[in-house]
């Protein structure tokens, strides 16, 4: 901590202690709009070379929905919405509009030719069929599902070109009649164990063709744990913590670093019990790429049909009646900017909006108004508690290139396209080889590893601390790339007084929270242990 004056880490901990509070639930509930439709809510994508042993040349795609979902939310769970169209978008040429989509549409059915179970209830002689109100009748394994009393089904569609008037080609399954998505881990007298319902849930990974290419792909759509790791709930309570690293280095446990700071612990994240709902698809890379530099980028997106109207006597087969247009009410690329940058008025409007248009958006990447929100908070409060006469708190570059480069155009020579046309995606260069999951930096790039976010983003990478990081002016500094410490040239270290203090919310995340092959994400939590 010695390059850290104590006047530079007193100012984060005042600054980041605003920053937190504002900017630290991932896509999780995002947009006024988007909490009224949670089922069609983006919470997080990942995009990344696929590190699982023997996959080389891959290229895993994981887009995941309804957020901050309670393991024993029964008796329904989390099923998806059969009136919506998921989405996972791939722009291989840099003009920011996609070349190829993966639609996916869902339907739901019960068992017994969609009446569902029913049972004999009654004296015998006077015994009335009477339908089970759950979604199963005893115990549901890999080997047995018979006791399943509902199912869900879904298409998948490769779009090129527009993806509402591109050609469109049906997928299907290469060994199996349809795709279908696993119960949800209902409970473990339901599935036995974890384990068990981790081999149930691996019948549901399908190898699919995928138009004009060699290889085949895959793609599993089902429960997994929520990966993304947050202190939330003390950070919304006026950030109950001080978030500097309070160790001479994450997980060290000296207490050697910023006093009274928070050292990392897996008790600070506050979405350990969660699961969510992941639309995962791993392709070759060459499939995507087009005629491009080997970089792509992506986002997903979830529509709604313009009307809905509720059936007054609603069946399972029909509740409501859809129709028009679909339009698009959830978007999301990289994590945390609809979040941490656009302003809440306009947060509904970039759910709504397509990459081609984010100039739009442009002014709130040049010139964020966060940190100067928090220079007004805190500016007079520690100039008091110091002593000291400091102008401003908030970097001082602008336009900041440096956040413009990380959000829109992303960085020459790491996961720039050739093409650069300055939009929001997650992009990603193929040709970095991905780095094994036992090797790999939470802190990606900045951590001197290329295969990690901003390039792409992993389930393992700690994208709140980098990001809190970057905001705050981190890429000011020099940070190593391919083990040299290299400046970027997108602004001074005068440009961020307090861009080289190891901001963090405590709660860490590395690879070893998932699993190192398709699809990646963990198991869910139990809704109930025996």
């Amino acid at each position: 901590m010695s390059k850290f004056t104590p006047l530079t880490l007193a100012v984060s901990a005042s600054l980041i202690a605003g920053l937190s509070a504002t900017a630290l639930a991932s896509s999780h509930r995002e947009a006024p709009a988007i909490t009224r439709a949670p089922t069609v809510d983006a919470t997080d994508f990942y995009m990344f070379n696929s590190y699982e042993s023997g996959r080389d040349g891959y290229v895993t795609l994981i887009a995941n929905y309804i957020p901050l979902q309670d393991a024993y939310g029964g008796p329904n769970y989390f099923s998806m919405d059969p009136d919506a169209v998921y989405a996972i978008h791939i722009d291989n040429d840099g003009d920011a509009m996609e070349d190829i989509t993966l639609a996916f549409q869902f339907s739901a059915m019960l068992a017994a030719d969609n009446e569902g179970v029913a049972l004999p209830v009654g004296p015998e002689g006077d015994q009335k069929m009477i339908k089970v109100p759950l979604k199963n009748i005893g115990p549901v394994s890999a080997d047995d599902q018979s006791n399943a009393n509902f199912s869900e089904h879904y298409t998948m569609t490769w779009v090129s070109g527009n993806a509402r008037t591109g050609e469109r080609t049906s997928l299907t399954p290469s060994s199996a009649a349809m795709f279908s998505k696993p119960l949800d881990y209902i409970g473990d007298k339901t599935f036995t164990s974890s384990s068990e319902y981790e081999r149930y849930a691996g019948q549901y990974v399908y190898d699919f063709a995928v138009p004009g290419c060699e290889n085949p792909g895959k793609v599993f759509v089902g429960q997994r744990k929520d990966p993304f790791v947050v202190n939330l709930g003390d950070t919304f309570d006026l950030v109950n913590y001080v978030p500097v690293e309070g160790d001479s280095a994450p997980g060290a446990g000296d207490g050697d670093g910023f006093p009274g700071g928070i050292t990392q612990s897996e008790d600070n994240d506050d979405l350990a019990d969660k699961n969510v709902t992941s639309i995962a698809v791993e392709i070759p890379a060459a499939c995507i790429t087009g005629d491009g530099n080997g970089t792509v980028g992506a986002w997903t997106t979830a529509s709604l049909p313009q009307a809905r109207i509720l059936n007054p006597n609603a069946t399972f087969e029909k509740p409501s009646a859809a129709g028009g247009a679909m339009t698009q009410v959830s978007r999301l690329g990289s994590p945390l900017v609809n979040e941490l940058v656009i302003g809440l008025g306009d947060k509904d409007k970039f759910n709504s909006s397509h990459p081609s248009a984010d100039g739009q958006f442009a002014d709130y990447v040049t010139n964020p108004v966060l940190p100067e929100l928090l220079n007004i908070l805190f500016l007079d409060a520690v100039n008091t508690t110091l002593g000291t006469s400091l102008e401003t708190l908030a970097p001082t570059n602008f336009p900041r290139n440096d956040l413009v480069t990380a959000f829109l155009t992303g960085f020459p020579g790491v996961n720039q396209q050739a093409t650069v046309t300055a939009s929001e995606m997650l992009r990603l260069n193929t040709g970095i080889p991905a780095t094994p999951a036992g090797e790999q930096s939470a802190f990606g790039v900045a951590g001197d590893d290329l295969a990690g976010f901003p390039n792409g983003r992993r389930p393992g990478d700690d994208v709140v601390d980098i990001a809190l990081r970057v905001v705050m002016g981190a890429l000011c500094y020099p940070i190593p790339v391919n083990g040299e410490s290299t400046d970027l040239g997108l602004c001074t270290p005068e440009d961020a007084s307090v861009g080289n203090v190891p901001f963090t919310d405590g709660a860490p995340v590395d690879a070893s929270m998932t699993m190192s092959g398709f699809p990646y994400l963990a198991t869910p939590i139990s809704g109930s242990a025996e």
